[in-house]
C-alpha cells in the first residue's frame, strides 16, 4: 500500500499519523507538503492529520481547504483513492465540500481531550471491516469545534445511505445523532473527530485504531 500524510502549516498530527500507519500496516507513509500541487504517483491511501492548520483562522479547515494540494486531493478521490481526514482533517474535507456537513464549536464550549468511546455504526465499510462485529471501541479525542451539524434533509439521507461509519457512545461535543466520523456516497472518503492514530498500540491505552488502518490495508 501506497500512502501520504498531508502537512498543513499547524498541523500537529502528522507524524502521528504517519507513525500509526506504518506501525499497523507495515508500509511506508510519504509526507506532502500544502503548497505542492501534486501528489506522489500510485497512492492508496491519503490521510489529512489533525492540529490547527493555518492557525484555525476564519473557520476550522477554511483555509487548508483552499491549499493547492486540495484540488490533487479532490481529484484522487474522484478517482477512487481512499482519503481519510481525522480531527482537523474532518473539518477540512467538510469545508472542502468532500464530505457534507459542518463542524461547528463544541456544545460545552470547552476543548475536550480524553478517550472515548464510540461504535461502529457501520461495519460493512473499507474502514470498518477488520472490526468483525466489535461494536464499542475506544480512541482518543481532541478538539474544541468537534460539533457536527447537517441540516434535517441532509442528515436524512447520509442515515439512509449508510454514511455514518461511528457514533458516540456518550457524546462529547453535542454532534447531531451522535456522530462520530461518517463516510461519502461512493464510501472512499471518511472523515472523523476520534483519532485512531493516537490509539493504535496498546500502550497507548487502546489499539483499536489501528484496525481502522489495517482494514483499509485489506481493502487495498
Amino acid at each position: 500500500m501506497s500512502a501520504a500524510v498531508i502537512v498543513f502549516p499547524g498541523s500537529n498530527c502528522d507524524r502521528d499519523c504517519k507513525v500509526a500507519v506504518e506501525r499497523s500496516t507495515g508500509e511506508q507513509v510519504q509526507m506532502v507538503w500544502h503548497a505542492e500541487t501534486e501528489l506522489p504517483k500510485g497512492l492508496d491511501l491519503i490521510v489529512l492529520p489533525g492540529g490547527f492548520s493555518y492557525g484555525d483562522y476564519l473557520r476550522c479547515g477554511a483555509m487548508a481547504a483552499q491549499a493547492p494540494i486540495m484540488q490533487a486531493v479532490k481529484k484522487a478521490a474522484d478517482d477512487g483513492v481512499t482519503v481519510v481526514g481525522i480531527c482537523n482533517g474532518f473539518q477540512v474535507l467538510c469545508e472542502a465540500g468532500m464530505l457534507p456537513g459542518a463542524l461547528m464549536r463544541n456544545s460545552s464550549l470547552k476543548y475536550i481531550c480524553k478517550p472515548i468511546s464510540i461504535t461502529v455504526a457501520n461495519g460493512q465499510t473499507r474502514f470498518t471491516s477488520g472490526y468483525q462485529g466489535q461494536r464499542e471501541i475506544v480512541m482518543t479525542q481532541g478538539n474544541a469545534d468537534g460539533n457536527y451539524y447537517a441540516d434535517e434533509e441532509t442528515l436524512k439521507r447520509i442515515e439512509g445511505e449508510g454514511q455514518v461509519v461511528f457514533r458516540y457512545v456518550d457524546n462529547p461535543n453535542g454532534s447531531v445523532g451522535d456522530i462520530a466520523g461518517l463516510q461519502n456516497e461512493r464510501g472512499n472518503v471518511l472523515g472523523m473527530m476520534p483519532h485512531p492514530d493516537r490509539a493504535f498500540e496498546a500502550e497507548l491505552g487502546s489499539a483499536d485504531g489501528a484496525i481502522l488502518f489495517q482494514s483499509i490495508y485489506a481493502a487495498v
